[in-house]
């Protein structure tokens, strides 16, 4: 008898119907076995229970709203590094940079096609462009800082980063070409995977959240008006 394929677990927290019975549709042909929820607590309640492999969440939900899932997600040790797309009808950059800023990977604006979200979240489970495994090696190590790919771990000076999905792949495409500048274009499409609309703010949130883990800024410099470098351990210390 052959071994059952495990379908891997999306946990959708949307409270409109016609949405939500549209995007599990879509994801269940997909390959994906979608836990749906209408309300806050109880999508909550899901992603704590299940764990699973990413969680799409509307921000005006009754109970919590999507901001606090979101928070309580990335404090829990068992449910941290689960990515996370939130859903908005309002496009406003601060619900964005909120978003971001409590943890999530990605952020899609209503009214959207199934194919856009379902290009979202392949971009942010790793299928985008980041780094084809036939072009990109699975480690890389600068300084005291390492980025492991195989076991999706960033440390710097021995210390674990606990960086989110998009945030491991801006910092593994950094530390494989340090020294480059990278535009923040090309970190994006290295994130997220070209053809995928994400505005250039959402590159500096997420460098701001990378180098508060890091608790060195000097690590990463900003270039003024292009984008952001990786110092390799020497220029580092230059700076110091």
């Amino acid at each position: 008898m052959g071994s059952i394929e495990m379908r891997p677990k999306v946990v959708l927290v949307e409270d409109e119907t016609d949405i939500s019975e549209a995007l599990g549709y879509s994801l269940r042909a997909e390959g994906y076995d979608v836990l749906i929820a209408d309300e806050g607590y109880r999508g909550l309640d899901l992603i704590k229970r299940n764990r699973p492999r990413i969680a799409i969440l509307d921000i005006m939900l009754p109970g919590i709203d999507g901001f606090e899932i979101c928070r309580r997600v990335r404090a829990d040790i068992a449910t941290k590094d689960i990515p996370i797309i939130m859903l908005t009808a309002k496009d406003e950059q601060t619900d964005i940079v909120l978003g971001l800023g409590l943890g999530a990977d990605d952020y899609i604006t209503k009214p959207f096609s199934t194919a856009q979200l379902l290009a979202r979240l392949r971009a942010v489970l790793g299928r985008g462009k980041l780094a084809s495994d036939d072009e990109n090696p699975d480690y890389a190590e600068v300084g005291e800082l390492i980025v492991d790919k195989e076991r999706y771990e960033a440390t710097f000076r021995g210390r674990r980063l606990g960086l989110t999905a998009t945030e491991f792949r801006i910092l593994l495409a950094m530390a494989l070409r340090p020294d480059c500048v990278f535009r923040r274009d090309e970190l994006l499409n290295s994130s997220v995977g070209e053809g995928v609309f994400v505005i250039d703010r959402n590159i500096d949130v997420h460098m701001r959240s990378i180098r508060k883990k890091l608790g060195c800024h000097k690590l990463i410099t900003t270039i003024r008006g292009v984008g952001y470098r990786l110092e390799s351990s020497e220029a580092a210390a230059r700076q110091a």
